[in-house]
């Protein structure tokens, strides 16, 4: 009986770290695909056509009750508030994505996971061994080594950049205190609500009539925002905010790869050896896991 008791939790936070993993995967997608869409778009409009697609999956999988118990949700205020972080962090990250490459706003973004692990300190009273702090450090030195953010200077993309993963530190520790509290399909639904309406009036403003591929690449945002918000959520529920942080570094990896398959950046030899350091950051964690859980 004790045996099953200690595995339990352990077996839920690998979980937890698989789910988060898929979705920083997710996101590094839609980030390209996004990449790809605001040479010639506004970011409210793909922030719209995405919550458009958001919603509609969320109202096939969750049923037309979904939209009831998202009003009904007793902390709709919380959820709220956590969709204006990310409401934030979107628009600074993406405004900036005009003027930086793909590895560079990744790279730059990577201060969040170092953000998380102190703000989960303070506001969600978790406790973070050494370990998980050997993790995050490494997987940031890592960030540096492959891509040199100092070179680039603090101009406003970089500013921007900065900005919004501090927005979206936030964001995360408020999904962590939420997630537990309610429903996945209950979240997204609410969080992508929020982001039609906030969209809707720029939107029209900087309305551009999409090309078939635009309108295509718009979909494929939306498809991918919505597993990668739905993985993450249900990631968050498993794992604390201090042990999933590190794991974001992962999306840098995907981001090289996506550079170089679309735009055929050819990353630098540093580029492997930072790789090669967020990946082993990884295994630091799930190791420190491990080792917490036989303890």
């Amino acid at each position: 009986m004790s045996n099953i008791a200690i595995a339990a939790p352990a077996d839920r936070i690998f979980s937890g770290i698989l789910l988060t993993s898929v979705a920083y995967a997710l996101f590094a997608g839609q980030d390209a695909a996004i990449k790809l869409l605001v040479a010639g778009v506004s970011v409210w409009q793909v922030l719209f056509f995405r919550s458009v697609v958001v919603l509609a999956g969320c109202v096939a999988f969750g049923g037309p009750s979904v939209m009831r118990d998202a009003v009904r949700s007793p902390i709709v205020g919380a959820m709220l508030l956590r969709s204006f972080f990310i409401l934030g962090a979107w628009l600074c990250y993406y405004s900036a994505a005009k003027h930086l490459q793909l590895a560079e706003l990744t790279t730059i973004y990577f201060a969040a996971p170092v953000i998380i692990t102190v703000l989960s300190i303070f506001l969600l009273g978790e406790t973070v061994p050494l370990g998980r702090w050997i993790a995050v450090a490494l997987g940031f030195v890592g960030v540096f080594v492959a891509c040199d953010p100092a070179g680039l200077g603090f101009t406003i993309p970089v500013l921007l950049v900065l900005a919004a993963a501090v927005l979206w530190a936030f964001s995360i520790v408020l999904i962590r205190k939420t997630a537990l509290r309610e429903r996945t399909v209950v979240q997204i639904l609410l969080n992508n609500a929020f982001f039609l309406v906030m969209a809707g009036v720029p939107m029209t403003l900087y309305w551009v009539t999409p090309s078939p591929s635009e309108l295509a690449l718009l979909v494929a945002v939306g498809g991918l925002g919505g597993f990668a918000q739905f993985t993450l959520f249900e990631g968050m529920k498993r794992a604390p905010a201090s042990v999933i942080a590190s794991f974001e570094y992962t999306s840098l990896v995907w981001s090289f790869a996506l550079g170089y398959l679309i735009w055929s950046d050819i990353p630098r030899p540093e580029v492997f050896v930072g790789a090669a350091m967020i990946i082993a950051a990884g295994f630091v964690m799930i190791a420190g896991e491990r080792a917490r859980q036989r303890r």
